[in-house]
């Protein structure tokens, strides 16, 4: 399980007082705990193997946190209370305790767990403010200090509308103490003082900039997304929208109703009870869990990331700080959806890196920022990018790497970062570009299958109609080539359908999650085939293979 709840300590007598033996035992079992879940574990005390709440004395759950102590110091690591709750097992009316702590490596070599958050909802909801207080450590004023630093742009800080995508970081040492910017601390210090780390996607609520926001989700990655809703007006303006996306491409979403300082319990109520009702619709099925005291955030934290249909609803405010502490113990506890095993095996394939920001740095020359999808990349390693509008890759030298604003060596896969190309031409560069190694045979194209299903449209979907398509970094407009064994398309139905970009091919993976739209007509799917047909020389027959003799 990816949140490693484990050792249930069947033997309590033993581990109360372990011989050398048995304690050593535990020490290795718990160093492999702790790999598996990527340097953190949740351990229950006082449970038994089949769940039943044995509980422990008093003296007997003193010693056996003691030894656990003890354990995690031998690998490394420090240990949290995250709660205690009395048991009523016995009939010898002596107290019984279970416990659950967290055990939580001390941060080495920057190998810190990262989680990515993509930060959802309408416009003035309040992301961007809650993000300045969880980041900064200072509450809002109520007139928005709290968010200037995280504007990109001048029109940004006049209007009070976010319009780009930003990156903000929030640490948690190996204690569970939060580590922020309030104490002057740069980024750097934060990365060397944290053992997990949350990057939040601050993206934008304003409809016009919709294209950003999907980009966002679909470019980034995000583990988890954190729909922001203000309590005062409710569910309006894109929240639905944004909701959708989120569960279109199978982020995990958790809720957080905002601004309930400005207005009575009643209308926070309210606006808790219609966020419910539109997440048990039919369409969502989904579990909503409002949580309401440290316990809560505790046991939110550890379902959410076991079931996909869970979603958690914090009720706060950012000027009062009111159930601020609830959010950060939830986000302390969240556990990564990927164990150390995937990430082994995405690190043994070859070196694939998005490119999904592109910058002109003084002093520093052209520099990229986006994810790395597989393999690892160190400072000095020679990569290929492209395709260019020719369909060419070309050669290029990593030069200095960093990861969350500070120095790092290696990059390993699923780990975001911006790399400096020195002299490299910043305008043989676009969004939607991958940097591979050299030895990878590229597949790149302008037509491609996939399997959809159309969300929305207002009247019918067929040959001809163009949409905007979202594959992971890649966004570009496509023609409808063909739809398989239908004519027409209506809101509802699913088809295989051939698309054909219009402006340069692109390199696509199969299997990757698609989303399209265009005005109101919305649809989502999966690359099921590509059609190489473009090679560096021009249009070639079907199905021909990109091969390495277009690396220029």
């Amino acid at each position: 399980n990816n949140d490693v709840v484990s050792e249930m300590l069947q033997c309590r007598l033993k581990l109360v007082n372990p011989t050398q033996y048995r304690f050593e035992h535990l020490a290795t079992q718990l160093k492999w705990r702790l790999q598996e879940g990527r340097g953190e574990a949740v351990y229950q005390i006082g449970v038994e193997d089949n769940g039943l709440l044995v509980g422990l004395t008093e003296a007997d759950m003193k010693a056996s946190l003691k030894t656990l102590k003890r354990m995690a110091e031998k690998v490394g690591a420090d240990i949290t209370l995250l709660r205690e709750r009395e048991v009523d097992y016995d009939l010898d009316r002596n107290t019984r305790k279970i416990a659950e702590v967290l055990v939580r490596k001390v941060p080495d070599d920057q190998q810190f767990l990262d989680l990515r958050v993509a930060v959802l909802g309408n416009v003035d909801s309040g992301k961007s403010t809650l993000l300045g207080v969880l980041t900064q450590g200072e509450l809002d004023n109520g007139r928005g200090r709290a968010r200037l630093n995280l504007f990109r742009h001048l029109h940004e800080i006049q209007t009070g509308r976010t319009s780009s995508i930003s990156f903000e970081i929030l640490g948690f040492n190996s204690k569970g103490e939060v580590v922020n910017y309030s104490e002057s601390r740069t980024a750097e210090e934060i990365c060397e003082s944290s053992s997990k780390m949350i990057t939040f996607i601050d993206l934008a609520g304003h409809h016009k900039y919709l294209k950003t926001t999907i980009f966002g989700l679909t470019s980034y990655c995000p583990d988890f997304a954190m729909l922001v809703v203000s309590a005062n007006t409710g569910i309006a303006g894109t929240t639905r929208e944004h909701l959708g996306l989120a569960m279109a491409l199978k982020v995990p979403i958790f809720i957080v109703v905002s601004k309930v300082d400005l207005c009575s319990r009643g209308t926070v109520d309210r606006t808790v009870r219609q966020l419910e009702r539109v997440l048990k619709q039919p369409g969502c099925n989904k579990v909503p869990m409002v949580v309401s005291n440290p316990d809560d955030a505790v046991t939110a934290a550890q379902q959410f990331a076991q079931s996909a249909c869970i979603t958690p609803i914090f009720t706060l405010s950012s000027v009062s700080g009111e159930s601020l502490d609830l959010l950060k113990v939830f986000l302390n506890i969240l556990p990564p959806l990927s164990n150390s095993k995937e990430q082994e095996e995405l690190m043994q394939q070859l070196t694939e890196f998005q490119v999904d920001e592109i910058y002109s740095v003084p002093d520093v020359g052209t520099v990229v920022g986006g994810t790395l999808y597989s393999g690892v990349c160190r400072e000095g390693e020679r990569l290929v990018v492209g395709p260019t509008d020719e369909g060419r890759f070309l050669r290029l030298k990593v030069g200095s790497i960093q990861r969350n604003r500070s120095a790092c060596r290696v990059l390993r896969a699923g780990q975001a970062a911006t790399l400096a190309l020195g002299n490299f031409d910043r305008s043989l560069l676009r969004k939607g570009m991958v940097m591979v190694s050299p030895k990878m045979n590229p597949t790149i194209c302008c037509q491609f299958e996939a399997a959809i299903v159309l969300l929305f449209h207002a009247k019918t979907f067929r040959r001809g109609s163009q949409v905007t398509v979202h594959v992971g970094n890649v966004r570009q407009t496509a023609t409808v080539e063909c739809l398989h064994g239908k004519e027409e398309l209506r809101t509802g139905e699913r088809a295989v359908v051939r698309f054909r970009f219009i402006k340069h091919p692109e390199y696509l993976r199969l299997g990757a999650k698609l989303l399209f739209r265009e005005g109101v007509t919305k649809g989502i799917g999966h690359v099921a085939r590509l059609l190489y047909r473009f090679m560096a020389s021009g249009i070639t027959q079907n199905n021909k293979t990109y091969s390495s003799s277009n690396v220029h």
